[in-house]
């Protein structure tokens, strides 16, 4: 295992809380020391979709010091912040978030101390950064759908796509959410694409959130 991945272990226990959170503290404190900033994401999909992006632009992010901790859940922010921000590690920190969730996160960042009377700039400002409605919706918007489909098809899943299509539920429903809803059918699915489609997006038309990210950080 990396160090960086003991790391991410680390604090993912210690945000747990429970009986082996202290030593799981004692162990993020441990391998905390060559960590310039932490980027708390929602789930893998979009550590993997910031990593993809990240090399395309010349850059290692582990190298940088820089760690892309997934929450498994946007209503774990509370949790990570306490373990990460001021309350805890007090590492600068930075991430992504679904536009659902902006005031969970507003609220949460305000009682950990990072400002007051947030607003959407303000987030961004901290390097929150928002995806409308989530990242998945994003690529696709960059892409188009028929650049998506595209993807699909070098994935070897057009196929499965069309069966999917053809179920009772999705048949009258646009192609974009077609596409974002099969994204999310198998484990693993997401990351798969979020990995594929920013393979594949122009950097020019690279989604706002995940490029003001990137600068951030």
């Amino acid at each position: 295992m990396d160090e960086k991945q003991h790391f991410r272990q680390a604090l993912a226990a210690w945000a747990a809380g429970g009986p082996g959170a202290d030593a799981a503290a004692g162990a993020a404190r441990e391998a905390a020391g060559g960590v310039r900033s932490i980027v708390l994401v929602e789930g893998s999909s979009d550590r993997a979709a910031l990593e993809a992006l990240a090399l395309r632009a010349g850059r290692d992010l582990p190298a940088e010091g820089v760690v892309v901790v997934p929450l498994g859940g946007a209503t774990n922010i509370g949790h990570f912040l306490d373990v990460c921000g001021p309350p805890g590690l007090d590492i600068p920190v930075a991430g992504l978030y679904d536009v659902g969730e902006e005031a969970y996160f507003r609220r949460h960042l305000e009682r950990v101390g990072l400002g007051s009377g947030l607003t959407r700039d303000g987030l961004a400002g901290l390097g929150f950064h928002v995806c409308v409605a989530d990242l998945e919706d994003e690529l696709i918007r960059a892409l188009g759908a028929a650049g998506v489909q595209q993807v699909i098809e070098e994935q070897g899943e057009t196929r499965p796509f069309r069966t999917f299509r053809s179920q009772p539920a999705q048949r009258t429903r646009p192609v974009e959410h077609q596409l974002r809803r099969f994204m999310g059918t198998h484990s693993g699915r997401k990351a798969q694409y979020a990995r594929a489609l920013v393979a594949h997006v122009d950097l020019g038309r690279v989604p706002r959130p995940l490029e003001d990210l990137l600068a951030h950080v």
